[in-house]
Order: structure tokens, then sequence, then C-alpha cells
């Protein structure tokens, strides 16, 4: 009993909130190497672009909530998702019109396109704390938990309770379905084999009759896409705030270096590498351990080896330790 007991906590504490933000990890990676695999350059601004994207769906389901509209025991958030979409393909469609095309006609340095994405970073976050404000915003409505805690008890008779909530099942759900739909765009569709294409040769795509131009248009959709669902997921599971997005930088991009940035797959794996680890190295075990270990070899401290708070500096540690011994991550992607 005690077994099952230490079993549920790990799960309630640790491996069910893990595997949520590492899917929220992975899509936000996916993002981030799809710009580098296909436009070679690294998008700082990937980030704030999720944070862009929520804001508007934020905005929108405000406006539906007011208007009465709601999808029951589901979030109203996921009826708004579409035009936070939309509205973020714009914004990204219409920065690389203005901005980057400029650069890719001049032939730019990645490192001028790494710059620039700096500069838009700044941009897009001041426009988004101007329009929402840089506070807290709590937007998640429907039914809380999947399964509560008290209701576990009851069921299986436990000291533990299992909590899993909605906008968990919702995060893994979610992220499932468009790495499914993601994978076979790439591998089935006539667009996607031109995308992969151009990423792989760019000269011999262009001598195949590809429009780069085309390409750029669909992968910045995608991202749009992609930031925007992976923000939005975020946002429901704890909250919103811009800052937040910025800060999440690090192990988004911690997630796609230490899969392989360039490779899809490497992606997802690094998201989920970079999510259990941080939880796990921040995670006190006490309670785990009292349930495991005799009464007498009790640990009486928090038996945790970081504090919360340093939860960004182990994305930070394990950035480093690829980037020395294995800069093309987990799955060989293009060097960093």
């Amino acid at each position: 009993m005690d077994f099952l007991n230490a079993l549920v906590a790990l799960a309630n504490f640790v491996l069910i909130p893990a595997t949520a933000y590492g899917a929220q990890l992975a899509l936000g990676a996916l993002g981030v190497t799809l710009i580098y695999a296909v436009l070679r350059f690294s998008n700082f601004a990937h980030g704030d672009t999720m944070a862009f994207g929520t804001m508007v769906t934020i905005l929108v389901t405000w406006a539906l909530q007011g208007a009465g509209v709601s999808l029951g025991p589901l979030p109203t958030a996921l009826l708004a998702l579409p035009a936070g979409i939309a509205v973020t393909a714009l914004l990204l469609l219409g920065t690389d019109r203005m901005i980057y095309r400029f650069y890719r006609r001049q032939k730019a340095a990645p490192v001028i396109f790494l710059i620039v994405s700096i500069g838009i970073m700044f941009i897009m976050n001041g426009l988004t704390r101007i329009i929402i404000g840089p506070d807290d915003q709590r937007f998640a409505d429907g039914a809380r938990f999947i399964i509560s805690a008290r209701d576990f008890k009851q069921m299986t008779g436990l000291a533990e309770g299992l909590a899993i909530r909605t906008t968990q099942g919702i995060t893994v759900i979610t992220a499932v379905i468009v790495v499914a739909l993601l994978f076979w765009f790439l591998n089935r569709t006539r667009t996607g084999k031109s995308m992969r294409a151009f990423s792989d040769n760019e000269d011999l795509a262009l001598l195949s009759g590809i429009n780069p131009e085309r390409v750029v248009t669909i992968t910045w959709v995608i991202v749009a896409a992609l930031a925007t669902i992976a923000g939005v997921l975020y946002g429901l599971d704890k909250s919103f705030k811009p800052f937040t997005y910025f800060q999440l930088l690090l192990p988004i991009f911690a997630s796609a270096i230490v899969g392989g940035l360039g490779s899809p797959v490497g992606a997802i794996a690094g998201g989920f590498v970079i999510a259990y680890s941080e939880v796990t190295v921040t995670y006190a075990f006490k309670k785990v351990l009292t349930y495991l270990l005799p009464e007498s070899m009790a640990p009486d401290g928090l038996v945790q080896l970081l504090s919360t708070d340093y939860k960004f500096a182990v994305s930070f540690a394990i950035l480093v330790i690829v980037l020395l011994f294995r800069p093309t991550g987990l799955f060989r992607g293009k060097s960093v």
C-alpha cells in the first residue's frame, strides 16, 4: 500500500505535470526547429510570438464568454484558438514581408537574422504588454478536473489522491493530434515535401521549380499555429503573463538544441527531456521517500536538489552540456 501511495504521489507531482509541460515545450520547440530548418536562423522572437497568439486568443475568449458562448466542461479558449492562430499568422507574414524578406534578398548571414529577431522580440513583447497589460490573466473555464484527488481517494482507498486537471489532459491530447498532423503534412503532402526539399538543399530545390516564397509563407503559418497552440495550452495549464513567455525561450531553445536543432523528432524528444529534468530536479522527494523507507530512515529535510526558483537553471545546465559534448543533439540535427 505504501508503494502505491508513493507511486501516486510521484505521478501527481512529477509524471503528470512533466508530461503536460513537456508537450507544451515540444510544440514550442517544433516552431523553433522549423524556422531553423527552413529559414536557417534562430528565431529569438518565438517566445513572444507565443505570448502574442495567446493574448489574441484570450481577448476572443473573453468576448465569447461575454456573449454567453461556452464549450461546457471544456475551456472556451479552444473555440477562440483559430482566431488567435489567424491573427498571429498575419502578424508573422507581415513581419516577414516588411523585415525578413529584405535580409533574405541581401543574402544576409544567419547572425543578422538572429539580431533582427531579437529586435522583433522586444517589439512583440511591448505590444502584448500594452494591449493586455503586464499582470497575470486567467482565462480557463469549464470543468477543472478530469479526476480530483478526493474522488481518487474514495475510489481506491489510498491515502494519496491523484488529480488530473482538464487542462493537462487537453494539452497532451492536443499535442498528439498537432504532432501527428504536422508529420503527416511534412511527409505525405506535396507542399510538405517541398518544404523538406528546400530545407535539405535550397539550390537543388530552386532548380526543381519549388517557389521559395511559397515555402516561406507556409512555414510562417505553421509556426504561427504551433506557437499559438503551445502558448494557449501553457496559459490554460498555468496562467498567462507576457514576461513568462520571454522566460520560456530558454527551455524551448534548450529542447530544440538537445533534441537536435532542425530535427522535428528531436524537438519533441528534447521537450520531454527538459520538462522531466526540470520537474524532477526541483521536486521535494520527502513524501515519496517517507512511504518507501522504514520509519527510522524517513528523511527530515525536503530532499530537493534545487528550489523551484532555479528550474530554468536546469535547462541552462543541460544546454551547456549538450553544446559541449554533442552539439548536433540527440537526433543529430544541424550543428549549432
